[in-house]
């Protein structure tokens, strides 16, 4: 009975550790009009998603980005994304976020989740800055 448990344990981990970090796919929309959306992205990133979510963070319901990429470039390639809203807040970071299991190879994508802080309605307008860095 006791190694049934274990079993029963590891496999309830084994789950939520695979289970997605972002909201299932039905969850996601559209940030915001396509007219209303100015995007810079490097030529060596194709922009494969970029979407919006409300979801639960630090005790609220927030707006996150969902922004994938992918490296269309010959070299293997780290990329910096910005996001500036309207309203004068702004996100980002760095795909991949930490480069100990190495860097976005060609033909490969990453992705991450920008949740923004205080945020709790769509914004009206922003901009998308992807570009690579310096390796």
């Amino acid at each position: 009975m006791k190694q049934m448990k274990q079993i029963l344990g590891g496999l309830i981990i084994i789950f939520l550790a695979t289970s997605p970090v972002w909201a299932a796919e039905d969850d996601c929309f559209p940030c915001v009009a396509e007219g209303k959306l100015e995007k810079a992205v490097a030529p060596e990133a194709e922009l494969e998603t970029f979407s919006c979510l409300f979801k639960k963070w630090e005790g609220s319901k927030t707006l996150h980005f969902k922004v994938v990429i992918k490296n269309v470039s010959t070299k293997a390639q780290r990329f910096r994304v910005n996001i500036f809203l309207d309203n004068g807040k702004a996100v980002g970071g760095l795909i991949p976020r930490k480069t100990k299991k190495g860097l976005i190879a060609p033909g490969k994508s990453g992705s991450f989740v920008y949740p923004v802080k205080g945020m709790e309605n769509k914004p009206k307008s922003l901009i998308l800055k992807i570009t690579t860095m310096a390796l």
